[in-house]
């Protein structure tokens, strides 16, 4: 049917089958991109829109609806170039990060300002009424304690007339929604592509028939192994492609593949037990494993379904025997052994605690013994839930060049991999990710919809699009592996000092393998003799990937619960005892510091509250290793009175365009916006630039902008407008004093000398009636040297605190034990932190300690996101006296424990 409506002013006729949302004629007819769709099921916010001058949901509201009606999309917010004062106050309180949420919120936003303006004046709205306004909405970066700040400010009147200035350089394309994802790009000819997955966790596979004139592709035939296996419920199987998604969906569906189920295992306890199905029967198998860590994974035996361990000595021996000895001789106090779920009872008095310090009752001696202290704790799998899905345009149309839009986290390294798995030179290859949509660890690597689209465009010459939906997202891109982790930690009687430590995790990464978790406690506090011993057990799951600070934040869980606890048995300040095993001198700054937070001063004394909400303060702490690719490079241009910098970089929402222009801003004393910053793009004609991943771009890239820049600058002067048009300085970032000789660079990466620091302390409000925990308050301290962008990483800082709040309260991927198949599979049943989850937040930067590395800092991304969550559980423990000892800590769990609390 054809239908007339009015949109962004202007009155256009489209032709609708009477089955389509409005997200798809605005997005796919009309062009209007900036509408994002990402849930598809009215739960995130990102397609929102007006009409008739309220805001509806693009993916529930039919296209019919838009008959004769007004629309309003994000495009049509400004008037002419002057922006919507809420978009003003977007992009100068940062609030936004990957941008892929932000047209959304956007819109949101302007109708509750205009609202509010009408009848409260410039009055300004709480957090709580802001909350309520924006609860249909959610940004997976986090960038929420920025969004607070906007509404608030253009609520009260501070951006009218323009005032206000721009923090991140993109910030203008991404609140007028102009900036292009990978997922908004369309080509004359465009084909659409849908892959046909297993329904079934572990078989054996047919031949895939394909329909007459339907271009498809075989994924398991291509892979050359002869293996037609599927081992996990969601895997892909072949790819299709037709004139519409829909279409190609429905060929998918359709096509003839016979599978023949097999037995298979997705609990991980189960897998470990005699006669359970093997995940990888042969040696062959075993070794083809895809990997959930970065770098591959170390070599290690397997056992049936186990694979490891790993071990990483560092006197392990010394502590095995001192821990073996300390058992026999029972100096473990009554109840320090805790089982999954449990409460280690307290065993020591705190007669000389500290200020503030949590009291423990006295043991059977009345002493203030501890000895040792072992813990079993468990963590549930985490989603990284990009809300740009995984996505990739190939344009294979002329056989001498591809090109590939891809949602990818390192375009310069995509390019090189696309080239070694089809075969072809580098320099044939061009990849193009202008903006990308979120990343956190799970587009580090070539993924199937690339393979797929690319695979398609070969064969019919003609561009391929394939975008994931969201069932798809939530179910096989990749998760942070669930663990279960036992800790023995062995503290000398009188002194409190760490005589030993040892940590075993079993990490469950469905069908990959190569997860270190035990081996980065090793890194922390005192040099004592300890050891780690890392075991993935393999199942007929998803595979896990890299995610954000890989392994850390669930190590942190392990080891800072069982410190916590070794301070609540001995009375010593949880804060001073670290400090005592610490020698790390960027955390020493970070304890002083948060010794003097009132937050924690006016710490409760553990279980000592009463009554309905219960409130409690908890630490916890975390160190990352120093990265940085010393082969990056930058190339500085004057093009037209302008300056140009540009690198086969890409920015993800961390900031890294930002960066860029800051370093040559500062060099030619000009404003970061009138620096031109060419990212996402690598071709035979770019020079090399990092991936976004292991905190490594910002310290690879401000160093070789700033050397770039000062070259031309030493060659052109400061008047651009007298430098020669096409003038160039190119500089490569390069080793430092501080880069540690390693046996492997891999990817052209070096790891440096020193960790980055970090620790959070988090107050939270525990219902004892509900079970429901939430989070008040977070101080944040982060120690990697200077802060470049002082607003963007106070944002990066930000989100990793809501992503550790969602580690701890709420996200778990769930599967059916029947099936196999992903449960949470939606942005309703896979929980994660919204606005209101939101707690205050203060963020300080330690920026002393890194004068040798060349711009005086290191990356952030990762170090940041390792302990929050297990603040929050010391926290719980705090307020309530029962210790959780398995993420997430939803209410049932609270429940339960609480109860164990009353029957002692």
């Amino acid at each position: 049917m054809q239908l007339t409506t009015t949109v962004n002013d202007e009155s256009r006729v489209v032709e609708v089958a009477g089955t389509e949302a409005a997200v798809d004629v605005v997005r796919d007819r009309l062009g209007l991109t900036g509408t994002k769709l990402v849930c598809g099921s009215g739960v995130c916010g990102a397609c929102t829109m007006l009409v008739d001058g309220e805001p509806v949901l693009g993916c529930l509201t039919p296209a019919t609806r838009l008959r004769d009606a007004s629309v309003t999309t994000v495009e049509g917010l400004a008037d002419g170039d002057e922006l919507h004062p809420v978009q003003r106050a977007f992009a100068h309180h940062d609030g936004l990060q990957c941008g892929y949420c932000t047209p959304g919120f956007v819109v949101g936003a302007v109708a509750f300002h205009d609202r509010w303006r009408t009848e409260h004046g410039t009055d300004e709205p709480d957090r709580e009424t802001i909350a309520d306004a924006l609860a249909g909405h959610l940004c997976r970066c986090g960038a929420y304690e920025g969004i607070y700040r906007a509404v608030a400010a253009a609520c009260r009147g501070e951006h009218d007339g323009g005032a206000g200035t721009v923090e991140r350089v993109d910030a203008p394309a991404k609140v007028t929604g102009s900036a292009v994802y990978t997922t908004d790009v369309s080509l004359p000819g465009m084909l659409h592509a849908a892959f046909r997955r297993s329904d079934v966790a572990a078989g054996i596979v047919g031949p895939v028939t394909f329909p007459a004139g339907v271009v498809g592709v075989d994924l398991l035939a291509r892979e050359g192994t002869g293996d037609r296996r599927v081992r996990w419920a969601g895997q892909p199987i072949a790819v299709v492609a037709a004139d519409s998604p829909a279409e190609a969906r429905r060929i998918a569906r359709e096509l003839d593949v016979r599978v023949t189920p097999q037995p298979f295992v997705v609990d991980p306890d189960e897998a470990v037990r005699p006669g359970a199905p093997l995940v990888y029967a042969t040696r062959a198998d075993r070794k083809a494993a895809p990997s959930a860590g970065e770098g591959g994974s170390m070599p290690a035996p397997w056992d049936g379904n186990r694979h490891g361990p790993s071990r990483t000595p560092f006197l392990g021996t010394v502590a095995k025997r001192r821990i073996a000895s300390a058992r026999s001789a029972g100096s473990a106090a009554p109840g320090a052994t805790a089982a999954p779920g449990a409460t280690a009872a307290p065993a020591a008095t705190a007669a000389t605690a500290a200020p503030g310090a949590p009291a423990a009752p006295a043991g059977p001696s009345g002493d203030r013994t501890s000895g040792l202290v072992e813990l079993e704790l468990r963590t549930g799998v985490q989603v990284h839930t990009a809300f740009e899905p995984h996505a990739c345009v190939a344009d294979w149309s002329d056989p001498q060049h591809l090109r590939v839009w891809l949602s990818t986290q390192g375009v310069d390294l995509m390019r090189t991999e696309i080239a070694s798995h089809f075969d072809l030179d580098p320099a044939e290859v061009e990849v193009v990710a202008e903006y990308v949509g979120g990343g956190f660890g799970a587009k580090l690597s070539l993924t199937m919809e690339a393979v797929g689209a690319i695979s398609l465009s070969r064969i019919a010459r003609r561009p391929v699009k394939l975008v994931l939906d969201r069932h798809e997202e939530l179910t096989g891109t990749g998760n942070r592996p669930g663990s279960r982790s036992r800790v023995s930690l062995l503290v000398d009687e009188r002194s409190h000092a760490v005589k030993a430590l040892t940590v075993d995790t079993d990490s469950h990464a469905g069908v990959a393998v190569g997860n270190s978790v035990a081996a980065l406690a090793m890194l922390m506090y005192d040099r004592t003799p300890r050891l780690a011993r890392d075991v993935d057990v393999v199942t007929n799951a998803p595979p896990g990937a890299p995610f954000r600070g890989p392994g850390g934040p669930t190590s942190a869980w392990a080891l800072e619960q069982t410190v916590d606890e070794v301070a609540h048995r001995t009375g010593r300040d949880p804060i001073a005892l670290r400090a005592q095993w610490d020698g790390n001198q960027k955390r020493q700054a970070l304890y002083r510091w948060a010794s003097a937070l009132p937050t924690w001063q006016q710490r409760p004394v553990t279980g000592s509250a009463s009554g309905r909400f219960r409130r409690g303060v908890g630490v916890a702490t975390g160190n990352w290793i120093y990265l940085v690719d010393p082969d990056c490079e930058v190339v500085v241009t004057v093009a037209r009175g302008r300056l140009v910098a540009s690198t086969a970089s890409q920015d993800m929402g961390t900031g890294s365009r930002t960066v860029v222009a800051r370093a040559v801003a500062g060099v030619f004393g000009v404003d970061p916006t009138e620096v031109e910053v060419r990212f996402g793009r690598s071709h035979a004609g770019t020079t090399h630039g990092p991936a976004s991943g292991g905190s490594r771009t910002t310290v690879s890239l401000w160093s070789a902008a700033v050397e770039a820049a000062t070259s031309l600058r030493d060659r052109v002067g400061r008047d651009l407008g007298a430098a020669p048009d096409g003038a160039s300085a190119t500089a490569k970032r390069g080793g430092d004093r501080g880069l540690r000789a390693v046996p492997i660079t891999m990817n052209g990466i070096q790891v440096g000398r020193g960790f980055s620091a970090a620790l959070h302390v988090s107050e939270v409000e525990v219902d004892t009636r509900t079970g429901r925990t939430r989070v008040l308050r977070v101080h944040g301290g982060i120690a990697v040297g200077r802060i470049h962008a002082p607003v963007l990483a106070r944002s990066q800082c930000e989100g990793s605190i809501i992503q550790g709040i969602g580690l701890a309260l709420y996200e778990n991927q769930v599967l059916d034990p029947h099936t196999g198949l992903t449960l949470t599979a939606n942005l309703e049943d896979y929980r994660i932190p919204q606005l209101g989850d939101t707690p205050e937040i203060d963020i300080h930067f330690h920026e002393d300690g890194w004068d040798r590395v060349p711009g005086g800092g290191v990356g952030l991304g990762e170090v940041a996101t390792i302990s929050p969550a297990a603040s929050v559980g010391n926290a719980i423990f705090n307020a309530t006296g029962w210790r959780p000892l398995t993420l997430p800590v939803r209410p049932d769990r609270v429940l339960a424990g609480l109860r164990t609390v009353v029957a002692r």
